[in-house]
């Protein structure tokens, strides 16, 4: 700000605000050059065929947000909208933001008396675009009465609610809700992704997200939060050399399985073999090895852990029941890298002393940490960082937002998720990829986002042909996954 004459930041804010507002108001496809992480979702309602004649009605708070939203309002209102502001605090709103919207014709709704008036509200309800500019990243703790009222209102009534920066309420650096918070169709923010717009469950409230560059680049400190791209994950991606053979490739030990849960065993495995394992040695009761054979002939089959070796990682838990504890443990204390998961989380030392992914959901999480399912669900990255800070090993925290948290500190966002995932034995899959990653010499920390990568891209696809995919589906998925990944690579 000190480099730039005094507002250009804003007025580069508002330009690219008033930007993504006029092209949905105009119903063209409003996917721009700012990543919309959620995989390119449009929005394309309501169409009007520009911003003439437009209904917008600005909610205005007293600070930065609430002055993009009234040079917003005022370009707007140049193009022929009819824009209406409530301004929730007319002793502290932005005065040159102010100035500017009534000069182009805005019109204020609210008074000193408050801003919940007839008027406010009828055209709330009657708005085709509702810009939320009441809160900005320094807002804690949710909303307060009025400015929740109009939230609640807009979401209910109006057309797009679209926030300014970030939906209002939500807490920008943890991706909590404290309290009541604007429900977002769409939110622009400025110059970077927020971490509140990536984990849940603020990301939810935050819709489709359009970037606006306004020049932050050079400036930005290294970034809290981390989200690979589509060539971020294939650059991961394990390539065998020409000279390469089963061992360099990698050797996973499975782990998974038994008598109750067979389905478990077969899918863990097809996604190591999937994967990228240059071998895959199971582990389990005859019966369940014998349907792995039947399913995966390159697999080799062992009785139990002590029979399996050289294996240079281990894939521990997914389906493993209550009756094979010591098996989990001797693996964990093999000192070989290991991925753990469901009823393996039941067997953790205090500390893990080898290189470690764990992958929980919310209610194992949950369990490991002694805490109540819902504080897991509503702060996820803390609880995240605590397991990761308390086990000593990385968390890939399962989700429709899996974080990926090192014991370090790092953290990574997947940006694939997808509702096809959440099916049965979809996270079996996932733990065979990330094991199968880790054998072939991964670190945890990459291991647990190019699986988490991929499992997304494969639920993708599954869906697209599936429709509501098994995980056998997403398992199918997964090959063609990879060879996108790595092809769309190849291009750039």
């Amino acid at each position: 700000m000190a480099t730039l004459p005094d507002g250009a930041l804003m007025q580069r804010a508002a330009a690219g605000l008033a930007a993504v507002c006029a092209r949905i108001l105009r119903g063209a496809d409003n996917a721009s050059p700012g990543m919309d992480w959620r995989g390119g979702g449009q929005v394309t309602r309501p169409a009007r065929g520009g911003p003439y004649g437009a209904r917008v009605v600005l909610l205005v708070g007293s600070g930065d947000n609430g002055g993009d939203a009234l040079w917003a309002g005022a370009r707007l209102a140049r193009r022929g909208a009819r824009v209406d502001a409530v301004v929730l605090r007319h002793d502290r709103v932005h005065e040159s933001g102010l100035s500017a919207f009534l000069d182009a014709g805005g019109r204020v709704l609210s008074d000193d008396d408050g801003p919940l008036t007839p008027a406010a509200e009828q055209a709330v309800r009657k708005a085709d675009i509702v810009l939320d500019g009441i809160l900005g990243i320094g807002g804690k703790g949710g909303l307060r009465d009025d400015a929740a009222y109009l939230a609640a209102l807009a979401s209910a009534d109006a057309g797009l609610v679209i926030a300014v920066d970030l939906p209002s309420g939500i807490d920008a650096d943890t991706g909590e809700t404290p309290g009541a918070h604007v429900r977002a169709d769409v939110t622009v923010t400025f110059g970077t992704h927020k971490v509140g717009l990536l984990i849940d469950p603020a990301a939810e409230a935050a819709g489709h997200i359009e970037l606006v560059d306004i020049g932050l680049g050079p400036y930005l400190p290294r970034p809290a939060v981390e989200m690979l791209e589509h060539g971020d994950v294939a650059a991961r991606i394990p390539v065998p050399g020409r000279h390469a053979d089963k061992y360099r490739r990698g050797v996973l030990g499975m782990l998974a399985g038994s008598t109750r849960y067979r389905g478990a065993a077969l899918l863990s495995v097809g996604g190591a073999v999937h994967g990228g394992a240059g071998m895959v040695r199971y582990a389990g009761p005859r019966e369940v090895s014998a349907m792995v054979l039947e399913r995966w002939p390159e697999a080799v089959t062992a009785p139990d852990v002590e029979h399996t070796d050289r294996v240079q990682a281990w894939a521990v838990g997914s389906g493993l029941g209550d009756d094979r504890g010591d098996e989990a443990e001797a693996a964990l204390a093999s000192g070989l890298p290991v991925l753990v998961d469901a009823d393996g989380l039941r067997h953790l030392p205090a500390e893990l002393t080898c290189p470690a992914l764990l992958t929980p959901h919310a209610g194992e999480l949950a369990r490991m940490l002694d805490v109540d399912r819902g504080d897991v669900e509503a702060r996820r990255l803390h609880h995240a960082r605590e397991a990761a800070r308390r086990w000593g090993a990385t968390v890939l925290l399962k989700g429709s937002t899996t974080l990926v948290v090192s014991p370090d500190g790092r953290v990574r966002v997947n940006s694939t998720g997808t509702p096809a995932l959440a099916t049965a034995g979809s996270g079996d899959v996932l733990a065979g990829l990330g094991g199968a990653l880790l054998a072939a010499g991964l670190d945890p920390l990459d291991a647990g986002s190019v699986a988490a990568h991929i499992h997304g891209v494969a639920g993708q696809v599954a869906a697209g042909t599936a429709g509501q995919p098994a995980a056998s589906d997403v398992l199918d998925a997964v090959p063609g996954a990879m060879v996108s990944l790595v092809a769309a690579h190849d291009l750039l």
